[in-house]
């Protein structure tokens, strides 16, 4: 199966699998996202540390895991918030296990641990306090980020490689992401508005029209700040893509990385305008 075939199945399973985990139902939408969040660890620690330090690996996966279900079930079934001290078990059972570590070679490097945890980890564990609508599960305003980091992305690819790639065309990221350009950046800008503001009248986002503007330019603008972010430390660490679990598309981490920035940003600003 050519590459073209490839991505274009994988993109519609992947749509697909996330419309209904994020809409059908509340204990689904918990299992989706703890996967996703231990995927996108599991492929942050193995980009940075390889096969070092995999018990330390495994319990910050564990901790990040936990943390979520905590917060999940809080929000979902109203679970005693106190359970999430138990994602505290084995984060301080890292410290206590590098005590065992044979050799100290490399010590530093185990601060990579605790970055995947701020970067990947915390903005996942917030996803559930968006999806209640009152004690009612919904879905809905959470696909519609969602739907707005995808169109602004295909308006900036298709408009950034149509007019964006000339020898004179202004590069937004040069060192960083040498195909991105403000063509592209602004593209996107463009067509995150024209999503939020399609959303506002589909009913799905239930804002002010002025709030459903501001949202499809915080999200986009947050969607390009995570994408360049994780190619900062691809880059670094000199690999093409986080994983291999996503046919033709890379890794959970590569699917992800727009909105680890971009939905958090909008649950701020929702949260400090009385929304949420």
């Amino acid at each position: 199966m050519s590459n073209f075939w490839t991505r274009t199945l994988s993109a519609i399973v992947f749509t697909i699998v996330m419309v209904f985990g994020l809409i059908w139902d509340r204990g689904i939408f918990a299992c989706l996202f703890v996967t996703i969040l231990v995927v996108a660890l599991h492929e942050f620690y193995t980009m940075a540390l390889g096969k070092r330090f995999r018990m330390q690996q495994v319990l910050g996966q564990l901790a990040g895991g936990v943390a979520f279900l905590a917060v999940a079930l809080h929000c979902f079934y109203g679970v005693d918030l106190r359970w999430l001290t138990v994602a505290l078990i084995p984060l301080l059972l890292i410290p206590v296990s590098c005590l065992l570590l044979p050799s100290r070679e490399g010590f530093g490097d185990l601060s990579i641990l605790y970055v995947g945890l701020l970067y990947i980890a915390l903005p996942i564990t917030l996803a559930p306090l968006v999806m209640m609508d009152g004690e009612v599960f919904d879905g809905w305003q959470m696909l519609s980020l969602f739907i707005i980091i995808w169109l602004s992305d295909v308006g900036a690819y298709c408009l950034g490689t149509a007019f964006g790639q000339g020898p004179k065309a202004r590069k937004l990221a040069p060192t960083i992401s040498p195909k991105k350009s403000w063509v592209g950046f602004i593209s996107g800008i463009v067509f995150g508005v024209g999503a939020a503001v399609g959303l506002y009248y589909l009913g799905w986002l239930q804002y002010g029209l002025g709030h459903c503007i501001a949202l499809g330019v915080i999200v986009t603008a947050g969607g390009v700040a995570g994408d360049l972010y994780e190619s900062m430390w691809k880059r670094h660490f000199g690999v093409k893509d986080s994983g291999k679990c996503i046919p033709g598309h890379g890794g959970m981490l590569d699917r992800f990385d727009s909105s680890l920035v971009a939905i958090p940003l909008a649950y701020i600003y929702l949260t400090l305008i009385d929304l949420l």
